[in-house]
C-alpha cells in the first residue's frame, strides 16, 4: 500500500473510533533516535508498521533508556556505521528535524529513492485537530506557551508541542480530546512537509540563522515560508507587518511594534488593534518590544480562534516568560546579571542589547554556525562597554568588533564571568546573550544558560 493512502483516526470529543491501522506490515524506517525520532518511531509502531530507527551516533553515544525503550517496543534499532550503510528495503522513511539532509544517513535514502517525509508531517497525517503553527526566528516559543495558556484559559483545550515540548507524533499516539494543538515550528521540520496545513500560521519574524545548514538564507527562508505552503483562503496567516511574505492565500492579520501599518500596533504604551485599546504594556510581565511583538500575534490568532479580547487579556498579564531569555538572575555589587542563553543568532542578541538602559558587559560567542558577526558592529557600539568571548566563534567575532568595542576571549564559561566582573562596574549589566549555538561547550543552551546560572549565584557578595 502507498504509505499516502492512509487512513485516518476520526476523534470526535472524548470519543475515538480507530478505522484501520494506516501502516500495517509496513517497513518504514526512523532517522534520527532522539526525542522525535522516537516518537514517530512509536506511533508508527502503534499504526502497525514493522519500524527500524537508524542513527548516525554509535549506540553508547545515545541514551540508554531511550534504546531500550525502543527495543522493548519491539522496534529495531541499528546505530554507527551500520545506520548509515543499511542496504534493507523500505517502503518509507520518516526524517528527525536534526537529521541534514546531506548527511550521509539522509543520503544513503534519497539516493535510493526511498519515500521520506519528516516527523511533523507524520505527526499531521496522524490527527484530525486542528494546528496553530508558530514559526519565526526567535520568539517560537514564548509565543507558543503563551498562546496555549491563553487558549486553556478560554476554553479551547490544547497543548503547546511540536519543536517545544512533545512532538506532534507523540500527541497523535496519545490521542488525547484537544480542540486545537498550539505547534512550534522549525525550519528544520518544515523542510519534509508535504501536506502539513495549519488552520493559523503565525510568522513572527526572520533573520540569517543556520548557516551551517543552509547554503544561504535565501534557502533558510524558503523553508520557514513553507508553513504558508497549504493554506487556502478559509485559513488565518498572522504576519509581521515589516515582513515581505509572497503568495499568502489565507486571509491575513498584521502586527508590528515599529510600525503604524499593521493591524495590531504600538500606541503610547499600550498595543491597540485598528482604533480600539487592548492591553497596556506594563499590565505583562513581558519586557521588550520583540516580545510585545509576540503578545500582538498571540492576540492576533487568539482573534482567528474566535476568542474576544475580554478572554484573552487576562491570562496574558499573567504570563511569566521561561527561563533563559533575558532572565534577571542576580544583583552582585550594583552590577546585575542576565541570563539570555536562548539568544542563538546575532537577531536574538540585538534584541536582547537594545532592551537594555545600562552600559552592558557582554558575553557573547559559541558553535560557528557559519555567519559572522558583523552586522551587530552598530549596536555593540550604542550599547556595550566591554565584551567577553567564548566558544569556536571567539576569535571571529573579536575581529568583526574590531575597532568598535574592547575584547577580551576566556578559555570557559567560568572564566568570561570572572572577567567579566572585573570589567563591571556597579550600574552596568553583565548580559549573557551568546548568539549562537551551544554545542561546541555545552548540551544546549539551556545547560548553557544553567550553568551561567549556578556560577553567577556562586559568585560572592
Amino acid at each position: 500500500m502507498d504509505p499516502l493512502d492512509y487512513l485516518r483516526v476520526a476523534w470526535s470529543g472524548d470519543t475515538e473510533t480507530e478505522v484501520k491501522l494506516r501502516y500495517e506490515n509496513q517497513n518504514i524506517a526512523v532517522l534520527g533516535a532522539g526525542l522525535s525520532g522516537t516518537a514517530a518511531a512509536l506511533l508508527l509502531k502503534s499504526e502497525g508498521a514493522h519500524v527500524t530507527v537508524l542513527d548516525s551516533a554509535e549506540e553508547t553515544n545515545l541514551l540508554k533508556s531511550t534504546i531500550d525503550n525502543l527495543r522493548a517496543q519491539a522496534v529495531r534499532v541499528i546505530c554507527g556505521r551500520m545506520a548509515d550503510e543499511d542496504s534493507s528495503a523500505y517502503q518509507m522513511a520518516v526524517v528527525s528535524p536534526g537529521i541534514a539532509p546531506d548527511s550521509p544517513l539522509a543520503r544513503n535514502f534519497s539516493s535510493r529513492k526511498i519515500d521520506m517525509i519528516g516527523e511533523l508531517e507524520l505527526g499531521w497525517r496522524s490527527c484530525e485537530i486542528p494546528v496553530i503553527a508558530v514559526t519565526g526566528t526567535n520568539g517560537k516559543t514564548t509565543t507558543t506557551e503563551l498562546l496555549a495558556e491563553m487558549l486553556n484559559a478560554g476554553g479551547q483545550r490544547t497543548i503547546a508541542c511540536g519543536n517545544i515540548g512533545k512532538p506532534l507524533c507523540e500527541v497523535a499516539r496519545e490521542k488525547k480530546p484537544f480542540d486545537v494543538l498550539t505547534v512550534e515550528v522549525s525550519s528544520f521540520q518544515l523542510e519534509t512537509i508535504r501536506s502539513f496545513h495549519p488552520s493559523v500560521s503565525l510568522w513572527l519574524n526572520f533573520a540569517p540563522d543556520h548557516l551551517d545548514r543552509y547554503p544561504s538564507v535565501a534557502d533558510y527562508r524558503a523553508a520557514k515560508l513553507r508553513i504558508f505552503e497549504n493554506q487556502t483562503a478559509a485559513d488565518v496567516a498572522v504576519a509581521n507587518a515589516i515582513e515581505k511574505l509572497p503568495g499568502i492565500r489565507a486571509r491575513t492579520i498584521t502586527f508590528s511594534a515599529y510600525v503604524d501599518q499593521a493591524d495590531f500596533r504600538l500606541f503610547e504604551g499600550e498595543i491597540v488593534y485598528h482604533n480600539e485599546a487592548v492591553l497596556r504594556l506594563s499590565d505583562t510581565k513581558l519586557r521588550g518590544l520583540h516580545n510585545i511583538e509576540n503578545v500582538m500575534a498571540t492576540l492576533a490568532a487568539g482573534m482567528a480562534r474566535g476568542l474576544s479580547f475580554r478572554e484573552m487579556v487576562p491570562p496574558l498579564r499573567v504570563y511569566e516568560p521561561r527561563p533563559h531569555r533575558c532572565e534577571f538572575v542576580r544583583e552582585v555589587g550594583g552590577v546585575s546579571y542576565v541570563n539570555d542563553s536562548k539568544a542563538t543568532n546575532l537577531d536574538a542578541v540585538e534584541k536582547a542589547l537594545r532592551a537594555q538602559t545600562k552600559p552592558v558587559i557582554l558575553i557573547a560567542g559559541g558553535k560557528d554556525k557559519g555567519f559572522t558577526f558583523d552586522p551587530l558592529r552598530t549596536v555593540v557600539k550604542e550599547k556595550v562597554r566591554s565584551t567577553i568571548l567564548i566558544g569556536e566563534m571567539a576569535a571571529s567575532i573579536r575581529r568583526s568588533w574590531g575597532g568598535v568595542v574592547k575584547s577580551e576571549i576566556a578559555s570557559s564559561l567560568a572564566d568570561a564571568i570572572e572577567c567579566a566582573r572585573a570589567v563591571a562596574k556597579p550600574g552596568e549589566v553583565v548580559l549573557f546573550s551568546p548568539g549562537t549555538s551551544s554545542f561546541d561547550m555545552f548540551e544546549s543552551y539551556a545547560d548553557r544558560g544553567d550553568q551561567f546560572r549556578t556560577l553567577v549565584q556562586a559568585l560572592p557578595n
